[in-house]
């Protein structure tokens, strides 16, 4: 019997995860839950309420995108994921922060987008397993919807203002990390794999396309991920402090710009 994957459809964690069992050639049949069950699903089947989560053909049980990629990557050791012409500690951080700093910040926007745009969660799911929801099923199913996902995130109006001032320095991050060679490599590695996801569920926000066109981390959304066909309209998020964060570089990640948060 394959790996078992359990996810949530359009997740980007998820979608880190199905990009390194792809890689590494690994069978896996994928188990979607609804959006917002995660707590429920997840907590006796793993121990914790988020996805993604997997359990391996011989029965070990692995939560979240990081650790899952370390079972893989001792399973499966090519192709590698944590070596490169960086090196393994550059790839490995650039891997952390992407997964704890910039990974919860489409968390913030997207919800809050979809509260102005509820119609837009429609395509959404495009490429679901599952059958697809009549729109007047999701608008109806998006009342009970947000509110939980905004409450399992964090969701605040504060945290939304936060998260698009500071996206421009998060942005400078990962372009330092590009330069530097420890993304965007021949190969992708664990970074490009944990970053990668979220640039493009944040390029699905099209309010948010001019902070993020023609800079080098554009070029990670689809180079190793097909594209997103489904997207929020402008209007959706309250861009006046776009831009307002400092950016200078700080110490924390040598020799690269340090995003506050």
């Amino acid at each position: 019997m394959p790996a078992r994957l359990f996810v949530i459809h359009g997740s980007h964690p998820c979608a880190t995860v199905e990009a390194a069992l792809d890689l590494k050639g690994v069978a896996y049949r994928r188990v979607e839950i609804p959006a917002a069950t995660q707590p429920l699903i997840m907590r006796p089947l793993f121990g914790g309420r988020t996805v993604p989560g997997i359990r391996f053909e011989d029965g070990e049980k692995v939560q979240g995108s990081r650790a899952i990629l370390r079972a893989l990557e001792r399973r499966v050791p090519d192709p590698p994921l944590y070596e490169g012409a960086a090196g393994a500690a550059a790839i490995e951080e650039a891997e952390r922060w992407g997964d704890e700093v910039f990974q919860p910040v489409p968390r913030q926007l997207l919800w809050t987008a979809f509260a102005a745009h509820p119609r837009a969660m429609h395509a959404f799911q495009d490429g679901q397993r599952s059958p697809k929801l009549p729109m007047p099923v999701v608008l109806g199913a998006a009342k009970v919807i947000l509110p939980v996902e905004r409450r399992i995130n964090d969701v605040s109006d504060a945290g939304v203002l936060t998260a698009i001032a500071e996206l421009p320095g998060l942005l400078d991050q990962i372009d330092a990390w590009v330069a530097a060679g420890v993304l965007g490599g021949a190969e992708p590695n664990a970074a490009d794999l944990q970053i990668a996801p979220t640039l493009r569920l944040l390029w699905a926000l099209r309010d948010l396309r001019p902070l993020m066109a023609g800079r080098p981390s554009e070029a990670l959304i689809t180079r190793w991920l097909p594209p997103m066909t489904a997207e929020v309209p402008e209007g959706a998020l309250p861009m006046g402090r776009a831009g307002a964060a400092d950016h200078s570089p700080a110490a924390g990640v040598p020799g690269h710009p340090t995003p506050t948060g």
